[in-house]
């Protein structure tokens, strides 16, 4: 029977897990917890590929319990009840342990029927996401679990993985040699985005589709990896974390002002096809982040983005680069958002009082007799266009919303209004 390379490659004990040193090497939390057998209830969150799934089934040989395993995605309210049944029998006096792969597909009613059984501990779950636990999983579960984060593996880990592969390939050939070599071992480990399934079934395609040599030799070159690779996938999933974290990196990496990290994130964006994300991004950052200091930067990015969403996609991304370059090199400031900021936290918590009865709208008849518009000085009537008045309501007189930022613009303008109304 077909056994997929990457499934002969799957370890079997803790100790040769590929990555996550963080969590399973020597002393760490997840290593302890493992060895001790006293297993709880735990969620298992990273991207596909970097081993959730095998710490579960070596949980599962660990474990004195019965073990079930579930996929959410295709999973029901009566496959959960099937288990519970067991709970009643001998099979499951001494509890059993549910891994729940996928959980985020899972509802919240469907999350909810597996609470009591946690509760009480007839069931222990180990469920893997994903997705966000703290976004998709109901939170009694998560007050009732313990999160560990799997992070994609980097290079080094993909590339032992690989040569384990290898040793192991070579063994189903009989006496024909597999030869790799290291510039095809680093493109494996680039081209997978630190999933180790994927450089592994890359490196499973490559082999088959080679012909051993006339010297019984299976060559692996760069080429060929390339060949069986194809094209790079990268994580990105609209609706989850992914987009959001590019998304996030993309306008950090704006307002540290860093043009090249700004690209390489509006890259991954443009990759994944994602032109409205961008376009409304980038006018976020223009008024958020640039602001006042540049306040023309809106009205170019603006423009920017109407060519792009003209044009689409290729072409699309010269704009967006063009416009992403400006933003990340202009001056900065975050004086308007603050500044709004400062005013609706006013609205939440403070009395704000009405609107001073001087500049209440006045453009009717009878206005007069009820007092408003009648003590309005009208400032283009004054010197330099300016007359101190009370704008403010009385209750926050004295508020402070705008503070200016330390750039050209802005501080031209405070320094021209602190002469004016000095004077």
């Amino acid at each position: 029977m077909y056994k997929p390379l990457a499934d002969k490659v799957r370890p079997r004990k803790i100790d040769e897990v590929f990555g996550q040193k963080h969590i399973l090497g020597e002393g760490k939390i997840l290593s302890r917890i493992i060895k001790s057998n006293r297993i709880s209830n735990m969620i298992f969150y990273g991207p596909p590929g970097v081993g959730k799934t095998t710490v579960a089934n070596i949980i599962a040989e660990t474990s004195n319990r019965r073990f079930y395993k579930l996929n959410a995605t295709n999973a029901s309210l009566k496959d959960i009840q099937e288990i519970v049944a067991d709970l009643d029998t001998l099979m499951g006096t001494s509890g059993v342990v549910l891994y729940l792969d996928e959980i985020q597909n899972f509802n919240k009613k469907q999350q909810q029927s597996l609470l009591e059984f946690i509760e009480d501990g007839r069931i222990t779950l180990i469920a893997s996401t994903t997705e966000n636990p703290f976004h998709y999983i109901f939170k009694a579960i998560l007050s009732r679990s313990t999160i560990f984060e799997f992070k994609p593996l980097d290079k080094g880990d993909i590339i032992e993985a690989l040569k384990r592969a290898r040793v192991l390939a070579e063994e189903d050939y009989h006496g024909v040699k597999i030869e790799i070599t290291d510039e095809a071992y680093e493109f494996l480990g680039d081209s997978s985005n630190g999933d180790v399934r994927k450089a592994i079934n890359g490196l499973e395609v490559a082999l088959y589709s080679t012909n051993p040599d006339r010297e019984g030799r299976i060559l692996i070159d760069r080429e060929v990896a390339a060949d069986s690779v194809q094209k790079k996938i990268l994580n990105y999933d609209i609706n989850g974390d992914s987009h959001y974290d590019i998304l996030s990196a993309f306008q950090k990496s704006i307002r540290g002002s860093d043009p090249d990290a700004a690209i390489h994130y509006l890259a991954r964006l443009v990759k994944a096809g994602d032109l409205i994300s961008i376009c409304r991004r980038l006018m976020v950052i223009a008024a958020e982040d640039i602001g006042l200091a540049y306040p023309q930067g809106i009205s170019i990015v603006k423009a920017c983005v109407d060519s792009a969403q003209m044009l689409g996609f290729p072409e699309a991304r010269i704009p967006l680069a063009e416009a992403t370059i400006l933003l990340a090199t202009a001056p900065k400031s975050n004086s308007a958002v603050m500044a709004i900021g400062r005013a609706l936290e006013d609205l939440d918590n403070v009395e704000v009082g009405d609107v001073p009865i001087h500049l209440k709208d006045a453009h009717y008849a009878g206005a007069a007799s009820l007092g408003r518009g009648i003590e309005y000085k009208y400032p283009h009537s004054y010197p330099n266009h300016y007359i101190e008045q009370q704008y403010l309501p009385d209750s926050l007189k004295d508020a402070k919303y705008y503070e200016a930022g330390e750039n050209k613009f802005e501080g031209s303008i405070k320094k021209y209004w602190d002469v004016i109304k000095k004077e």
